[in-house]
């Protein structure tokens, strides 16, 4: 009868250690569940910024212009909101059916994009057209070709020069910071549990 009870306390004791060892696993689990969940958001926001600001900053390194096309003189091919990569050149090397951007204005410093119905090296003069309009556009006033067009980006770029952009931007960039942060403490303060557990 006590060699029963002895098995039967005993038997409890174990299922308690066991239940409790049980627990702080899950606590551990649960910090660095929180970690691991805090750094991932934080990466994904710091790779959304990024993401954003490269096609709006790495073209210019090559010597590219970037522009937002406000107008829809060249749709379909063009939509409106589209972002425009334009590449400087000189205005003779500009060829039949070519998308160039040039100057309405040199006063205003407006931007127009239309394709070269014909180059006239002779006169100094480019003839182009949009969908429904032909312009006469003189040397002075070429910038370069349109070499790539991407449909929606530009609407994103006339946001983030915004004043709300920028601090759309910023937060972005501060909540990733902050999430990094959270995501370092919490996996230190599991680190520092899991070695007090080893030394126990």
């Amino acid at each position: 009868m006590i060699r029963t009870c002895h098995k039967v306390i005993f038997g409890q004791v174990s299922v308690l250690v066991q239940d409790m060892g049980k627990k702080k696993k899950e606590k551990r689990g649960a910090l660095a569940g929180c970690a691991r969940i805090c750094k991932i958001f934080g990466t994904v926001c710091l790779v959304a910024v990024i993401l954003v600001c490269l096609p709006l900053t790495l073209p210019r390194v090559f010597g590219y212009e970037i522009y937002t096309v406000i107008s829809g003189s060249m749709e379909p091919a063009i939509p409106v909101g589209s972002l425009v990569y334009v590449q400087p050149g000189a205005p003779e090397d500009a060829g039949t059916d070519d998308v160039i951007a040039f100057y309405s204005s040199m006063d205003t410093g407006a931007i127009i994009t239309h394709r070269v119905i014909k180059n006239d090296i002779v006169t100094g003069q480019i003839h182009t057209k949009g969908d429904a309009n032909v312009y006469p556009v003189g040397y002075d006033y070429y910038m370069g070709k349109v070499v790539y067009s991407v449909p929606v980006l530009g609407r994103v770029l006339a946001f983030f020069v915004t004043f709300h952009g920028k601090i759309a931007a910023g937060s972005l960039i501060g909540l990733a910071i902050l999430l990094q942060i959270i995501g370092g403490m919490l996996e230190s303060a599991n680190e520092k549990k899991q070695a007090k557990i080893s030394q126990k």
